[in-house]
Protein backbone atom coordinates (compact mmCIF):
# COMPACT_ATOMS: atom_id res chain seq x y z
CA UNK A 1 0.00 0.00 0.00
CA UNK A 2 2.85 2.09 0.74
CA UNK A 3 4.58 1.29 -2.36
CA UNK A 4 1.51 1.83 -4.77
CA UNK A 5 0.87 5.48 -2.73
CA UNK A 6 4.23 6.63 -3.68
CA UNK A 7 4.12 5.25 -7.23
CA UNK A 8 0.46 7.07 -7.70
CA UNK A 9 2.29 10.22 -6.05
CA UNK A 10 5.34 10.28 -8.88
CA UNK A 11 2.59 9.82 -11.56
CA UNK A 12 0.76 12.67 -10.62
CA UNK A 13 4.12 15.17 -10.07
CA UNK A 14 5.27 13.77 -13.43
CA UNK A 15 1.53 14.66 -15.21
CA UNK A 16 1.72 18.28 -13.30
CA UNK A 17 4.94 18.83 -14.70
CA UNK A 18 4.00 18.00 -18.28
CA UNK A 19 0.79 19.54 -18.03
CA UNK A 20 2.75 22.72 -16.92
CA UNK A 21 5.52 21.97 -19.70
CA UNK A 22 2.90 21.97 -22.69
CA UNK A 23 1.39 24.97 -21.34
CA UNK A 24 4.62 27.11 -21.52
CA UNK A 25 5.35 25.25 -25.03
CA UNK A 26 2.08 26.15 -26.22
CA UNK A 27 3.19 30.01 -25.94
CA UNK A 28 5.54 32.78 -26.57
CA UNK A 29 5.89 36.10 -24.50
CA UNK A 30 7.24 39.19 -25.92
CA UNK A 31 8.26 41.98 -23.20
CA UNK A 32 9.16 45.28 -24.47
CA UNK A 33 12.17 46.01 -22.13
CA UNK A 34 13.32 49.58 -23.47
CA UNK A 35 11.12 52.57 -25.01
CA UNK A 36 10.91 55.65 -26.17
CA UNK A 37 6.97 55.24 -25.53
CA UNK A 38 5.60 54.75 -21.54
CA UNK A 39 3.62 52.18 -20.50
CA UNK A 40 5.01 50.71 -17.12
CA UNK A 41 5.31 53.92 -14.64
CA UNK A 42 7.98 51.69 -12.91
CA UNK A 43 10.16 51.57 -15.73
CA UNK A 44 12.77 53.88 -17.44
CA UNK A 45 12.22 55.11 -20.96
CA UNK A 46 14.96 56.39 -23.35
CA UNK A 47 15.03 56.82 -26.96
CA UNK A 48 15.19 53.51 -28.65
CA UNK A 49 13.42 49.87 -28.66
CA UNK A 50 14.14 46.46 -27.05
CA UNK A 51 12.19 43.10 -26.67
CA UNK A 52 12.71 39.86 -25.21
CA UNK A 53 11.05 36.91 -26.43
CA UNK A 54 10.57 33.83 -24.82
CA UNK A 55 9.12 30.55 -25.36
CA UNK A 56 11.27 28.91 -27.58
CA UNK A 57 14.34 26.47 -27.42
CA UNK A 58 16.45 29.60 -27.33
CA UNK A 59 15.99 33.04 -25.20
CA UNK A 60 16.38 36.14 -27.38
CA UNK A 61 16.51 39.76 -26.93
CA UNK A 62 16.10 41.95 -29.98
CA UNK A 63 17.99 45.35 -30.12
CA UNK A 64 19.37 46.80 -27.07
CA UNK A 65 17.67 50.50 -26.78
CA UNK A 66 20.66 53.06 -26.26
CA UNK A 67 21.74 52.91 -22.53
CA UNK A 68 22.83 49.69 -21.38
CA UNK A 69 22.42 50.90 -17.64
CA UNK A 70 18.84 51.65 -17.96
CA UNK A 71 18.03 48.39 -20.12
CA UNK A 72 19.55 46.31 -17.46
CA UNK A 73 17.42 48.16 -14.89
CA UNK A 74 14.29 47.63 -16.35
CA UNK A 75 14.92 44.11 -17.14
CA UNK A 76 15.14 43.24 -13.06
CA UNK A 77 12.47 45.51 -12.39
CA UNK A 78 10.48 42.61 -14.91
CA UNK A 79 12.07 39.91 -13.41
CA UNK A 80 14.19 39.02 -16.58
CA UNK A 81 17.42 37.51 -15.77
CA UNK A 82 20.07 38.92 -18.35
CA UNK A 83 22.46 35.60 -17.79
CA UNK A 84 19.09 33.62 -19.73
CA UNK A 85 19.21 35.39 -22.47
CA UNK A 86 20.81 33.09 -25.40
CA UNK A 87 20.82 34.92 -28.69
CA UNK A 88 20.78 38.97 -29.20
CA UNK A 89 19.47 40.44 -32.61
CA UNK A 90 20.84 43.33 -33.25
CA UNK A 91 18.63 45.30 -36.25
CA UNK A 92 20.35 47.71 -37.59
CA UNK A 93 23.74 49.91 -36.46
CA UNK A 94 22.04 53.20 -34.60
CA UNK A 95 23.17 53.51 -31.23
CA UNK A 96 19.42 53.74 -30.22
CA UNK A 97 19.70 49.83 -31.11
CA UNK A 98 23.11 48.95 -30.34
CA UNK A 99 24.04 51.38 -27.38
CA UNK A 100 23.29 48.41 -24.59
CA UNK A 101 24.80 45.56 -26.25
CA UNK A 102 28.04 45.84 -24.36
CA UNK A 103 26.08 46.17 -20.90
CA UNK A 104 24.68 43.29 -21.47
CA UNK A 105 27.53 41.70 -22.73
CA UNK A 106 29.58 42.35 -19.23
CA UNK A 107 26.86 40.63 -17.59
CA UNK A 108 26.44 37.69 -19.93
CA UNK A 109 29.27 36.84 -22.83
CA UNK A 110 27.81 33.44 -23.66
CA UNK A 111 25.79 35.05 -26.22
CA UNK A 112 24.92 34.63 -29.97
CA UNK A 113 24.95 37.79 -31.19
CA UNK A 114 23.29 37.86 -35.03
CA UNK A 115 23.63 41.86 -36.81
CA UNK A 116 23.35 42.63 -40.35
CA UNK A 117 27.28 41.75 -42.27
CA UNK A 118 27.04 45.12 -43.31
CA UNK A 119 27.62 46.44 -39.88
CA UNK A 120 31.42 48.51 -39.59
CA UNK A 121 34.22 45.57 -39.14
CA UNK A 122 35.39 47.59 -36.13
CA UNK A 123 32.03 46.92 -34.16
CA UNK A 124 32.11 43.60 -35.51
CA UNK A 125 35.56 43.14 -34.22
CA UNK A 126 34.90 44.52 -30.70
CA UNK A 127 31.04 42.31 -30.63
CA UNK A 128 32.59 39.06 -31.57
CA UNK A 129 35.80 39.53 -29.04
CA UNK A 130 33.09 39.86 -26.20
CA UNK A 131 30.58 37.35 -26.84
CA UNK A 132 30.24 33.60 -27.87
CA UNK A 133 29.54 33.58 -31.27
CA UNK A 134 28.91 36.53 -33.71
CA UNK A 135 26.64 35.76 -36.85
CA UNK A 136 27.12 38.07 -39.70
CA UNK A 137 23.36 38.40 -41.41
CA UNK A 138 22.89 38.82 -45.38
CA UNK A 139 20.16 36.38 -46.54
CA UNK A 140 17.30 35.14 -44.33
CA UNK A 141 18.37 32.63 -41.71
CA UNK A 142 16.96 30.48 -39.16
CA UNK A 143 18.34 31.35 -35.78
CA UNK A 144 16.26 28.68 -33.82
CA UNK A 145 12.82 26.50 -34.12
CA UNK A 146 10.30 29.15 -35.35
CA UNK A 147 12.60 31.93 -35.38
CA UNK A 148 13.85 33.54 -38.50
CA UNK A 149 15.82 36.59 -39.58
CA UNK A 150 14.47 38.48 -42.62
CA UNK A 151 17.89 38.94 -43.66
CA UNK A 152 19.52 42.17 -44.53
CA UNK A 153 17.33 44.95 -46.21
CA UNK A 154 18.01 48.31 -47.87
CA UNK A 155 20.42 50.45 -49.16
CA UNK A 156 22.14 53.36 -47.32
CA UNK A 157 21.14 51.31 -43.75
CA UNK A 158 21.06 47.75 -43.76
CA UNK A 159 18.36 46.46 -41.50
CA UNK A 160 16.96 43.08 -40.58
CA UNK A 161 13.51 42.00 -38.87
CA UNK A 162 12.98 39.04 -36.63
CA UNK A 163 10.28 36.80 -38.08
CA UNK A 164 8.63 34.39 -35.74
CA UNK A 165 6.14 31.74 -36.79
CA UNK A 166 2.98 31.12 -34.56
CA UNK A 167 0.07 29.54 -34.73
CA UNK A 168 -2.11 32.50 -35.87
CA UNK A 169 0.22 33.78 -38.27
CA UNK A 170 4.09 35.30 -38.58
CA UNK A 171 4.75 37.73 -35.87
CA UNK A 172 7.77 40.50 -37.44
CA UNK A 173 9.33 42.85 -35.00
CA UNK A 174 11.29 45.72 -36.64
CA UNK A 175 14.08 47.94 -35.25
CA UNK A 176 12.94 51.41 -37.36
CA UNK A 177 11.87 49.66 -40.84
CA UNK A 178 14.31 52.04 -42.21
CA UNK A 179 14.07 49.85 -45.64
CA UNK A 180 10.09 50.49 -45.11
CA UNK A 181 7.78 48.72 -43.01
CA UNK A 182 5.38 47.09 -46.24
CA UNK A 183 8.53 46.32 -47.61
CA UNK A 184 9.75 44.62 -44.40
CA UNK A 185 6.17 42.91 -44.46
CA UNK A 186 5.95 41.42 -47.77
CA UNK A 187 9.83 39.96 -47.82
CA UNK A 188 8.67 38.17 -44.05
CA UNK A 189 5.56 36.77 -46.39
CA UNK A 190 7.82 35.58 -49.28
CA UNK A 191 10.44 34.04 -47.00
CA UNK A 192 7.91 31.93 -44.93
CA UNK A 193 4.50 32.07 -47.46
CA UNK A 194 2.20 33.15 -45.04
CA UNK A 195 -0.41 35.45 -43.31
CA UNK A 196 0.97 38.12 -40.81
CA UNK A 197 -0.60 38.25 -37.80
CA UNK A 198 0.94 40.80 -36.11
CA UNK A 199 4.21 43.65 -36.65
CA UNK A 200 5.86 45.44 -33.70
CA UNK A 201 8.34 47.86 -33.23
CA UNK A 202 9.60 51.58 -35.05
CA UNK A 203 7.97 52.16 -38.36
CA UNK A 204 9.81 55.14 -38.79
CA UNK A 205 7.05 57.49 -39.37
CA UNK A 206 7.95 60.45 -37.04
CA UNK A 207 8.19 63.32 -40.07
CA UNK A 208 6.11 61.29 -42.33
CA UNK A 209 2.92 63.15 -44.05
CA UNK A 210 -0.39 61.81 -42.85
CA UNK A 211 -1.06 61.30 -46.80
CA UNK A 212 2.00 58.69 -46.82
CA UNK A 213 1.11 56.91 -43.59
CA UNK A 214 -1.97 56.13 -44.49
CA UNK A 215 -0.63 54.77 -48.17
CA UNK A 216 1.28 52.16 -46.08
CA UNK A 217 -1.53 51.83 -43.73
CA UNK A 218 -3.35 51.03 -46.81
CA UNK A 219 -0.63 48.39 -48.35
CA UNK A 220 -0.27 46.66 -45.16
CA UNK A 221 -3.92 46.51 -44.73
CA UNK A 222 -4.31 44.98 -48.58
CA UNK A 223 -1.40 42.11 -47.65
CA UNK A 224 -3.86 41.47 -44.28
CA UNK A 225 -1.85 42.12 -41.59
CA UNK A 226 -4.52 41.25 -38.61
CA UNK A 227 -2.78 43.19 -35.47
CA UNK A 228 -0.14 46.01 -35.38
CA UNK A 229 1.73 47.49 -32.62
CA UNK A 230 3.62 50.35 -33.40
CA UNK A 231 6.02 52.27 -31.59
CA UNK A 232 9.55 53.81 -31.00
CA UNK A 233 10.40 55.98 -33.94
CA UNK A 234 6.68 55.87 -35.44
CA UNK A 235 5.61 59.06 -34.19
CA UNK A 236 2.51 59.95 -32.16
CA UNK A 237 0.22 61.25 -35.26
CA UNK A 238 0.70 57.43 -36.89
CA UNK A 239 0.23 55.64 -33.90
CA UNK A 240 -2.56 56.99 -33.88
CA UNK A 241 -3.77 56.64 -37.65
CA UNK A 242 -2.91 53.42 -37.21
CA UNK A 243 -4.71 52.55 -33.86
CA UNK A 244 -7.85 53.99 -36.24
CA UNK A 245 -7.41 51.89 -39.08
CA UNK A 246 -6.92 48.46 -37.08
CA UNK A 247 -9.04 49.48 -34.09
CA UNK A 248 -9.41 46.32 -31.82
CA UNK A 249 -6.38 44.63 -33.50
CA UNK A 250 -4.33 47.61 -32.00
CA UNK A 251 -1.67 46.89 -29.30
CA UNK A 252 -0.23 49.14 -26.90
CA UNK A 253 3.42 47.84 -26.57
CA UNK A 254 5.45 50.35 -24.49
CA UNK A 255 8.04 49.95 -22.54
CA UNK A 256 7.50 47.14 -19.96
CA UNK A 257 4.02 45.87 -22.31
CA UNK A 258 4.09 42.51 -22.51
CA UNK A 259 2.18 40.36 -24.98
CA UNK A 260 1.29 36.39 -24.92
CA UNK A 261 0.74 34.70 -28.26
CA UNK A 262 -0.12 30.86 -28.85
CA UNK A 263 2.76 29.34 -30.63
Amino acid sequence: MKLFFSQAATSFLILIVLLTTNCYGDDMNITVTFNNVPYDKDLETGWGFSAYIEGFEKNILFDTGDNGEILLSNMEKLGIDVKKIDIIVLSHIHADHTGGLMSVLEKNPDCTIYMPAAFPDDFKDQVSQNCKKAVFVDKATKICENVWSGGQLGTDIKEQALIIESKNGLVVITGCAHPGIVNVVRDAVKILNKDVFLIIGGFHFKATPNFAVQLNINNLKKIGVKKVAPSHCTGEKATELFKKAWGDGFVDLGCGASIRIEK
